[in-house]
């Protein structure tokens, strides 16, 4: 599980773009998601159409983004068979501290794999 070479050209700018407008909100819900107690893996499922994985966190139209954000977990991964429970360990060893990046899972007609952005430094 790494950032796909091939998300660069086609995908990153303007994931890149959306995530500076809403990375303050994201960070904060992965804070919430984690001292709540419902994960300290939280997800953040990105598509540019209605998807059921998570919660609608913020939709596109309404805050002129590229794409809407989800709010999920891994539990909810695994659930959906998403992630194979056999695989649970391969991802938690490769998720990264989420104080500092933000894990979205990036759905699109042609292209769906997990991606770890960096919140910007205060």
């Amino acid at each position: 599980m790494q950032n796909d070479p091939e998300l660069n050209g086609k995908y990153l700018g303007t994931i890149t773009a959306d995530f500076a407008k809403v990375a303050d909100t994201l960070k904060e819900a992965s804070y919430q998601i984690r001292k709540r107690g419902f994960s300290e893996h939280p997800i953040f499922p990105i598509s540019k159409t209605a998807i059921p994985i998570g919660q609608l966190l913020l939709d596109r139209p309404s805050l002129s983004l590229e794409w809407n954000y989800y709010a999920s977990f891994l539990d909810e991964f695994v659930q959906r068979k998403l992630i194979e429970k056999d695989k649970v360990e391969n991802f938690t060893e490769v998720y990264k501290n989420p104080d500092e990046f933000c894990c979205l899972f990036v759905v699109d007609k042609e292209f769906t794999n997990f991606l770890y952005v960096p919140y910007p430094e205060d």
